[in-house]
């Protein structure tokens, strides 16, 4: 199970990538893996700015629909385009180029309500 240490985690099992006031976020490793074979990542917030914990988007496996949470408030400011055309990235490398979206951090203060890795571990008995 891959859980990097630099990230930032939530209960929901996203992932944070902080860059100064820019958050990149996706599932992590155990959210695809217990999704199954993700077929399609319906993203239509582009543009708005949502509170920590709204939904902005769905993953669709193949036996399943999730919805995604905000990890934080902000701004969604992109959309990774690649994962439309290869929704599997997010199985393969859901770290990588299977990123869903960045952000643009409006209340940084919530950042301290996110999960370390070791914590994240312990949230999935890892």
């Amino acid at each position: 199970m891959n859980i990097p240490a630099e990230l930032k985690y939530t209960k929901d099992h996203e992932w944070v990538k902080v860059d100064g006031d820019v958050a990149t976020i996706g599932i992590t490793d155990f959210a695809q893996s217990e999704l199954g074979d993700i077929v399609y990542v319906e993203i239509e917030t582009v543009g708005e700015t949502l509170a920590q914990e709204e939904v902005f988007g769905t993953v669709e496996a193949v036996k399943t629909v999730s919805d995604l949470f905000m990890p934080v408030s902000g701004q969604i400011l992109e959309f990774n385009s690649g994962i439309e055309a290869e929704p599997e990235s997010v199985n393969h490398d859901p770290y990588g180029k299977g990123w869903m979206i960045k952000v643009k951090i409006t209340d940084p203060s919530q950042l301290s309500t996110l999960l370390s890795a070791d914590a994240y571990k312990a949230l999935i008995g890892h």
